[in-house]
């Protein structure tokens, strides 16, 4: 018998409309479609090249009203030139340990979520998240998905981030870090540590969501060049 859920066309639904998380007095709506079954992972491979993220076993993209200022872009891997100020980032980082491993969440790296969000984002989304709300952000997950952990010489986990692997690059979910490590810049290590995986595995992109013109949040993006960002003419290069 033949798996329903591997040959049925995917459905999309749109939410209502909630306060814009980036742009303050705007409305956001999304619409999304479940991912499941054997076609999840070509699915959700399809709908990232169309603009989409990936939230647990959800697919979802922005479709507010009048607005279209959320653009899904993604760092051309080859191509990309670190410059000065990135290398010492690199260098500020050496004695960090990536490994690569399961989705499968540890209080350790939920310990780190919570001081990471207790100091960044008290008043965002995620503030109230508990250790069943990480444990699904992880574990429910219906595509090739890793967690990158970087740990310092002592072993002690210093960030890490959440990460799909597509045909063609790496898609960065989530990512968290030591909050009290500033003169690090964990936050820009980790991207320009996938760029290098990237080119590592022979992958051409790093997707990193979406950049928002004028939102300090989502700004830091553009400074990954080249970029490239979802037009309606397609992927067309940003910086």
């Amino acid at each position: 018998m033949t798996d329903q859920h591997s040959t049925r066309i995917p459905q999309f639904f749109l939410t209502p409309g909630g306060p814009c998380p980036y742009l303050p007095g705007r409305v956001e709506r999304k619409v999304f479609a479940r991912l499941a079954g054997n076609l999840a992972q070509p699915l959700s491979e399809a709908l990232t090249h169309s603009g989409f993220r990936r939230s647990q076993s959800i697919a979802y993209r922005p479709a507010c009203d009048g607005c279209n200022a959320c653009v899904s872009v993604r760092v051309v891997a080859e191509a990309f030139d670190a410059g000065r100020n990135m290398m010492r980032i690199l260098k500020r980082n050496g004695d960090l340990a990536r490994a690569e491993v399961a989705a499968e969440a540890t209080r350790e790296q939920f310990a780190l979520l919570r001081t990471y969000l207790d100091s960044r984002h008290a008043d965002g989304g995620m503030s109230d998240m508990g250790l069943f709300d990480y444990v699904a952000m992880v574990e429910e997950t219906p595509v090739e998905t890793h967690i990158a952990e970087y740990r310092n010489a002592d072993g002690l986990l210093m960030a890490a981030a959440i990460t799909d692997k597509l045909r063609d690059g790496l898609s960065m979910v989530y990512s968290f870090y030591h909050p009290g490590e500033d003169t690090r810049s964990l936050g820009t290590f980790m991207i320009l540590d996938h760029i290098w995986r990237a080119r590592e595995m022979g992958l051409l992109y790093v997707y990193l969501g979406y950049w928002v013109k004028g939102s300090d949040k989502m700004d830091y993006k553009i400074r990954f060049s080249p970029l490239e960002a979802l037009t309606p003419n397609g992927w067309e290069t940003l910086t």
